[in-house]
């Protein structure tokens, strides 16, 4: 049995963990930040709580992925193995999010403290995945964001469907976009399953997933 890719690892806990987080953070996003925007709008309109945490987890993500790269330029002007440290850097911090979940639970409040830390714990997290993607395996599909690949894959259908000229290029792509969406979409499943089982517990597979993608074939051997 072939060990997943670290892009599919990552695809798959993505999915996870972001499904996890907006059950138990009531609401809020760690992988797709962006998608917080909405949610912050609505909570805006009908009086929700939660408006300070989905405003917060934007200008920490773009904080941790600046720091996490000029961290990595550091690592590798030591000729460290940069991807791999990073990931463990990663995996630290969602087993601190997981514990801190468990011990601080129930958020009683939106915009509690507690619920804050433990949002800001995965948003890091989060950030350095994305930016270990764009970086380290720039090739592989997205993880934290399906839109992008599903309008591709769209396109290529379109492409297949007319005929064209490169319709082995867009087969190619289809095969690897669809993966992603699949291993994304897949972990959203589990990972509202897992909460409605586990609650707060749920938080722990995702960072087994992190963990063992110590041990992919991009994390063991690229360096810089």
């Amino acid at each position: 049995m072939r060990f997943p890719s670290l892009s599919q690892l990552m695809s798959f806990n993505g999915g996870y963990l972001d499904t996890v987080g907006f059950l138990a953070l009531q609401g809020v996003f760690v992988a797709h930040v962006t998608g917080n925007f909405v949610t912050f709008g609505a909570a805006m309109i009908h009086g929700a709580e939660g408006a300070v945490a989905k405003l917060l987890v934007l200008p920490v993500f773009c904080l941790a992925v600046l720091v996490s790269r000029l961290v990595t330029f550091k690592l590798a002007a030591a000729n460290l193995p940069t991807l791999r440290i990073m990931l463990a850097v990663k995996t630290v911090l969602l087993v601190a999010g997981s514990i801190a979940a468990v011990v601080l639970s129930p958020f009683a409040k939106g915009d509690s403290w507690q619920l804050i830390l433990v949002a800001v714990l995965f948003v890091c997290a989060m950030a350095i995945q994305n930016a270990a993607h764009r970086v380290h395996i720039p090739n592989a599909p997205p993880t934290t964001l399906m839109t992008g690949s599903t309008t591709q894959i769209m396109l290529d259908v379109a492409e297949l469907v007319r005929r064209g000229p490169d319709r082995d290029a867009s087969v190619a792509r289809i095969r690897k976009l669809s993966v992603a969406v699949g291993l994304f979409a897949a972990g959203c499943g589990l990972g509202a399953l897992a909460f409605g089982f586990g609650g707060q517990w749920a938080f722990s597979l995702s960072a087994v997933l992190a963990f063992l993608s110590l041990f992919s074939a991009e994390a063991r051997k690229q360096r810089g």
